[in-house]
């Protein structure tokens, strides 16, 4: 006695329920790929394309009621904008935060400003910098 098969004759009636599942599934996943690239790159485009004015923190000094801090600030010609410096005490505490303002024409700025501070603070950090 022979056992029967099951399955049906292959390529006689077209392709199976899983197979149309798999193409289903591969054609989604591709166009989910596709979107999150496409994000991903319009993000960046965005953070480094339309940044118009960024900063560096080249240094700072301490003293007993401010913080002396070295900025480095890059930006457009004709953009006006503002870094944002913070201090803060060994223990973590904020003690002093400031926005500094940067216009004119110049593309390249070098500049020492002075942030008050209402103790004595052992950092300085460059939040940020943002055109107006």
């Amino acid at each position: 006695m022979s056992t029967a098969s099951t399955r049906t004759p292959q390529g006689r009636y077209g392709r199976s329920s899983d197979e149309q599942a798999d193409r289903t599934l591969k054609i989604v996943g591709a166009v989910l790929g596709a979107l999150l690239l496409a994000l991903i790159g319009w993000f960046g485009y965005h953070y480094v394309g339309q940044n118009k004015i960024s900063g560096e923190l080249i240094g700072f000094e301490l003293a007993e009621d401010s913080v002396q801090v070295h900025l480095e600030v890059r930006k457009d010609a004709g953009v006006t904008g503002y870094c944002t410096v913070r201090s803060q005490a060994e223990d973590g505490d904020e003690v002093g935060r400031a926005d500094f303002r940067f216009d004119g024409d110049d593309t390249r700025i070098d500049k020492v400003v002075t942030l008050r501070t209402k103790a004595a603070g052992t950092t300085a950090e460059l939040l940020g910098c943002h055109p107006e």
